[in-house]
């Protein structure tokens, strides 16, 4: 299968490629800021070039990974979270629909509320409280509105590509490396970690039953950050020698709101059996096993 790819330079292609590559998939691989020379350039909010590259390639699949993830740069600046997280969607959504080419498009669990007490499934309604979020929400509906061939999976708190990630895990584990040993932690926001080997590794599997439409892919379980550094100071053998301290995240102010929850559950995928995603836990701890000494 000829697959067509933006946001190839970001943690999750990290993985997507590498496993596509081994499965004997043919690649044309695009970023607004390409990192290797096999990636084109690409601005996905420039509608004519996205459709000038996507017909020159004909392909067989579309794989939208190009998003701004960064939620306080959303909130700070509107317009460009708007642009490229409904606008880019859009651009690349309209081209599919006049190629007739099913689309792949990578959503979030940002785009609820947070008011529920339990995990989020793919039945409950989206009512996003950040401009990041809204922005995702809004990619969402018009791949719903132009397309009938289309994937929207949703992951949650991102975690891969070790060096390329530089949010919660990586941060944490190169504080203890340079020999922190009293961390303060956010306990009050819960959410499901997604790594991106485990979300590659599922991806094709979905993909390949076309089944259309929105699923949620994190892994499987539950917690708030504070419970994740307790496991990365247990799976970094540092449990007896640093103290990880409870905090409320009002002592952390930020430009953007956070949900209190974004916890997700793969409902669909655990209703068609195809829900291999581990639990949390275990995927934490090989992370951190194959990457701490880099």
């Amino acid at each position: 299968m000829k697959i067509f790819l933006t946001g190839t330079s970001g943690m999750l292609a990290a993985e997507i490629i590498p496993k596509l590559k081994a499965d004997g998939h043919s690649l044309i691989l695009t970023d607004a800021r390409p990192t290797s020379p096999e990636i084109s350039l690409l601005d996905i909010t420039d509608h004519k070039k996205v459709r000038e590259e996507i017909s020159l390639a004909k392909p067989d699949y579309v794989f939208h990974l190009a998003a701004e993830t960064n939620v306080d740069l959303c909130e700070q600046k509107p317009d460009h979270a708007f642009k490229v997280n409904t606008l880019g969607t859009e651009n690349m959504a309209l081209v599919c629909q006049n190629q007739n080419v099913p689309l792949l498009y990578i959503s979030t669990g940002g785009i609820f509320s947070g008011d529920k007490k339990e995990p989020y499934t793919e039945f409950d309604a989206p009512r996003p409280i950040s401009v990041y979020g809204e922005s995702k929400w809004q990619g969402e509906i018009v791949v719903r509105n132009l397309l009938q061939k289309y994937f929207i999976i949703r992951a949650g708190w991102m975690v891969g590509g070790w060096e390329i990630d530089k949010k919660f895990v990586y941060k944490i584990v190169q504080q203890l490396k340079e020999g922190k040993r009293e961390l303060k932690v956010v306990a009050d926001k819960f959410g499901s970690p997604t790594f991106t080997k485990d979300f590659a590794n599922n991806l094709m599997n979905v993909i390949q039953t076309e089944r259309y439409g929105v699923y949620h892919m994190a892994n499987q379980g539950t917690c708030s950050r504070y419970d994740m550094a307790l496991k990365i100071v247990e799976f970094m053998g540092l449990q007896n020698n640093v103290k990880v301290t409870a905090i409320d995240s009002s002592q952390f102010p930020l430009p953007a709101p956070r949900a209190n929850s974004e916890m997700m559950r793969n409902y669909k995928l655990d209703l068609l059996g195809l829900n291999h995603m581990p639990r949390w836990e275990e995927s934490l701890e090989r992370y951190i096993k194959t990457n701490k000494d880099k």
